[in-house]
């Protein structure tokens, strides 16, 4: 199964957010670390998003898609998740197949 990860944040507590080279460079780290414990779970990495209309959730700031084969072994691959320890939360939606097809 396919899940897609949004990774959502207080836009509050990032506005005016700095962070200096060294901590930039210590959540590359643990981004990359993470990536390489999910290994062939990992879909697509994704990237970083900013919310452009009007309508859309400016908490939203980046996403991934990951394959796992129940929704408890994903549960142990987010284990440790670079974005939960920076105190974010990620939204984990199922891939369904489309009706018909």
């Amino acid at each position: 199964m396919k899940y897609l990860l949004i990774y959502k944040a207080d836009p509050a507590g990032m506005t005016g957010m700095q962070m200096t080279p060294e901590a930039i460079e210590q959540m590359n780290q643990a981004w990359m670390a993470w990536g390489e414990k999910v290994g062939s779970h990992m879909v697509d990495f994704g990237s970083p998003t900013l919310a452009k209309s009007e309508n859309a959730d400016k908490g939203v700031g980046g996403y991934s898609i990951l394959e796992a084969e129940t929704y408890e072994a994903l549960q142990l691959l987010l284990e440790g998740h670079p974005h939960t320890a920076m105190g974010g939360e990620i939204e984990v939606h199922e891939f369904m197949p489309m009706p018909g097809m």
